[in-house]
């Protein structure tokens, strides 16, 4: 059987420790191919694959472990969350596997609500419409307050956040590219600018999520994107419009970096864009073909 994967961010990106005991307890039940940790954004996104079993259990450990060391009441970092495990997305590489992805998806929110006693939200697939600044914007507390006052409620678990692990999105979606371009100086605001202008809900690339954020420890600012739909809003595309509106703003790109792992179809996009190669596409790569026979 195919296999699924799993892209579950951690709200840890600072402590080697506790980064290397998370991904153990993932790498115990299914495949660990990549872990991305961010002191700026103190957040760590780690990648596996496995069937929807393997990966139920390995995030349940991992659920667990951070939990066990990640007290979100001293946490601090670029990056908005709502949990010490705070977002994981079950994700079909097969459009074909789309409903194994969101059974294993609801199977694990029900067991993480049961067995773990950590509210937890769904979103994407599991929940149309909403994504996870939807629970995000004003941080946990903001959240409680949300629970409290009737105008949201987990779909498992308690009512109540957890003091030091918060809550758990979970959810199930397509492939998506983290992406951040990172920006020289400190200028804030304008880095939000070209946040604005590139992202969906106002008007800029479909599928495309932005924030400008300050990232104190590396010295500068920098555009974190997410592409949630490639296909309509090529990688390259969004990037090469980043590099616009931030030189019109005066600003100088000094480095972009991925986050997790790429799908093949964006990146061979990028080169044929780059080579000036019409229609060049997964199956004309060697690797790719040979793997798809």
């Amino acid at each position: 059987m195919f296999p699924l994967e799993a892209v579950p961010n951690f709200s840890e990106g600072r402590d080697a420790a506790t980064v290397e005991a998370i991904g153990e307890a993932l790498s115990a039940h299914a495949r660990l191919l990549d872990v991305h940790s961010d002191a700026d954004h103190n957040r760590s996104v780690y990648t596996l694959v496995g069937s929807g079993e393997e990966l139920v259990a390995a995030l349940l450990a991992g659920i667990v472990c951070a939990r066990e060391r990640i007290d979100l009441r001293r946490h601090e970092g670029a990056h908005p969350r709502t949990g010490a495990a705070d977002v994981v997305p079950l994700v079909p590489i097969r459009e074909t596997d789309a409903e194994r992805a969101r059974a294993a998806a609801l199977e694990l929110a029900r067991r993480v609500g049961e067995e773990l006693s950590l509210p937890v939200f769904l979103y994407a697939g599991l929940a149309p419409g909403r994504g996870p600044a939807f629970f995000r914007r004003g941080g946990p507390v903001e959240l409680q307050r949300r629970i409290d006052a009737g105008e949201l409620a987990p779909d498992f678990g308690p009512a109540r956040l957890d003091e030091r692990a918060g809550g758990v999105i979970v959810g199930a979606r397509s492939p998506l590219i983290a992406f951040n371009v990172n920006v020289d100086g400190d200028d804030l605001e304008s880095a939000r600018e070209v946040a604005r202008a590139v992202r969906e809900r106002d008007g800029g690339f479909v599928g495309v999520r932005a924030l400008g954020l300050r990232l104190p420890r590396a010295g500068h600012v920098q555009v974190s994107l997410n592409v949630e739909d490639w296909r309509s809003s090529p990688l390259h595309e969004v990037v090469a419009a980043v590099q616009r509106e931030a030189t019109t703003r005066g600003l100088r790109i000094t480095g972009t970096e991925l986050v997790g792992l790429l799908p093949a179809g964006a990146a061979v996009a990028a080169a044929g864009s780059l080579l000036g190669v019409a229609g060049l596409e997964p199956s004309h790569v060697l690797e790719l073909r040979l793997l798809g026979d």
